[in-house]
């Protein structure tokens, strides 16, 4: 490290503590680049000085920079945690601050694990931290997507579907967006220590070369029309989360419902969110009777979430987080897969359970559904690709539904996080998967932000938050697959595998 003898360099090694200070500063600025701040060129410049002290420090030293950084970056990402633990969920001040700063914490050990493969790996060589840097950076974001059951939010990518490197998502995904950030910036660190003319040239190139190729790829069309448009419409009721569950607004809820789809009744799609009716379907079944029946008069295919409850295999009954499906000749349902942990299931021995029934916290836990199920065929035959809640953040696992499924359906409920960032990054992550997929989305939210989304990503039409409202357009099925459909993301992971791996031996022969 003696020819790098700048200031800049010596200050992590010398100071530590304020140069661990200042990544954390660097990590809580980087969400800036994520909704609805949008400021997608920061992310880049802001994970630069974290890249550059892997390069210059011993990897221990790195991981604990890299902690630092992740630290403040989850912190100020995800603190909306605490509003639907504390606000929302009634659990005391002390175990919605554990919780937020406990998830925080998890999160920022990948970072910290990323840091140090990268210094491990880079030896100190600006060309091996382009190469080791990215594929660290995305190895570790693709594990902490299912680990624990996972958490994929706030991949660096997510940041960028507003920037030129959004045209990456169709042909590697998520997490190759995140790969073609880092390789950017580590390219910049490689370009400004490079010796010669010729290698800061080259240097150059590479900084640019994954924003031109991705403003390239942006006038792609990976799929096309099938079909003529259909007319949509979106109903989001706007009721906060502590009144939604209060018994005297059952009745209003359902009204408020059943009148706005019937004021649409040319819409041949009528979508309501997650949970739409705050009861279990059969405690609501003439309801459903009425609004299927209505349906069926009218032409239409009426999608809503609900909890249902099943006595299949379960004599006591088994309850769902559910999308159902009528106006067709029979009811069709998806049943949420991926559920929430201390949300929707609860990952702890008995004793504990009994312990949050005692302090009046959630504590039962529903059902998830198969990992593979039918896809809800409307009255037309369109065929739709659903996800509910943050099921969408996990794009892999909703590729079983293409090429079959010509519209992505997304219903949610993010009025647990208040007038948060939380309801806009969760859009941002909706609009990716329409990007990757090819896709247009038909998204429902209890209190916002519901819209409609473009097979481009693009935002076509949103609501308000905390207000009802009743959103219509025409939506155009599609098909075909992009090349992220076809093979998810065996490739981007697959070439950050062989780049570790090769680097790795290199380590293991320098010894």
């Amino acid at each position: 490290m003696e020819k790098y003898r700048h200031p800049i360099f010596l200050l992590p090694a010398d100071r530590p503590s304020v140069s661990r200070l200042i990544v954390f500063v660097l990590g809580a600025a980087t969400t800036t680049a994520f909704a609805p701040f949008g400021l997608w060129l920061l992310a880049p410049l802001l994970v630069l000085p974290l890249l550059y002290i892997c390069l210059t420090v011993a990897p221990r030293d790195a991981a604990a920079h890299g902690f630092w950084y992740g630290f403040g970056f989850y912190l100020t990402g995800i603190y909306w945690i605490y509003i639907s633990v504390h606000v929302f969920g009634n659990a005391a001040i002390w175990v919605a601050l554990l919780l937020m700063a406990g998830l925080a914490l998890i999160m920022a050990a990948f970072v910290s694990l990323a840091a140090w493969l990268t210094s491990k790996l880079s030896h100190g060589e600006p060309w091996l931290l382009v190469l080791a840097g990215p594929a660290a950076w995305v190895l570790c974001e693709w594990i902490r997507g299912w680990v624990l059951t996972g958490f994929p939010w706030m991949g660096l990518g997510y940041g960028q579907i507003d920037s030129p490197l959004a045209g990456w998502a169709p042909v590697l995904g998520i997490y190759g967006v995140s790969f073609v950030l880092v390789v950017s910036a580590a390219a910049t660190i490689a370009a400004f220590l490079a010796s010669t003319a010729r290698a800061r040239l080259g240097g150059v190139a590479i900084v640019i070369a994954p924003w031109v190729i991705g403003g390239i790829l942006l006038s792609v069309d990976w799929t096309e029309p099938a079909g003529k448009a259909i007319r949509t419409s979106i109903v989001q009721a706007g009721v906060s989360q502590d009144k939604k569950w209060d018994r005297d607004q059952l009745l209003p809820i359902m009204e408020y419902y059943h009148g706005a789809t019937l004021s649409v009744a040319d819409s041949e799609i009528v979508l309501w969110p997650e949970v739409a009716i705050p009861a279990i379907q059969d405690q609501v079944e003439p309801f459903i009777a009425q609004v299927e029946s209505d349906a069926r008069e009218n032409g239409q295919t009426v999608l809503f979430g609900i909890l249902e409850r099943s006595y299949d295999r379960s004599v006591e009954g088994r309850i769902y987080n559910s999308v159902m499906l009528i106006g067709t000749e029979e009811r069709q349902r998806y049943r949420k897969r991926h559920l929430v942990p201390f949300g929707e299931y609860f990952p702890v021995p008995p004793s504990v359970r009994e312990w949050m029934k005692m302090q009046n916290l959630p504590h039962s836990d529903l059902t998830k559904g198969d990992a593979e199920q039918p896809l809800l065929i409307g009255a037309d035959g369109t065929q739709f690709g659903v996800a509910i809640c943050y099921e969408d953040a996990y794009g892999a696992e909703q590729l079983y539904a293409l090429p079959d499924a010509a519209i992505l359906i997304n219903v949610s409920n993010d009025a647990w996080f208040g007038d948060s960032i939380a309801p806009h990054q969760h859009l941002e992550i909706a609009r990716m998967r329409s990007l990757e997929f090819g896709r247009p989305a038909v998204r429902s939210t209890n209190t916002g932000i519901s819209a409609f989304i473009g097979a481009d990503g693009a935002l076509l039409q949103t609501g308000k938050q905390f207000e009802p409202e009743l959103l219509t357009a025409e939506v155009t099925p599609r098909r075909g697959l992009t090349p992220y459909a076809a093979v998810g993301n065996q490739l981007i992971i697959g070439l950050c595998l062989a780049i570790l791996g090769i680097c790795w031996i290199r380590d293991r022969a320098s010894l």
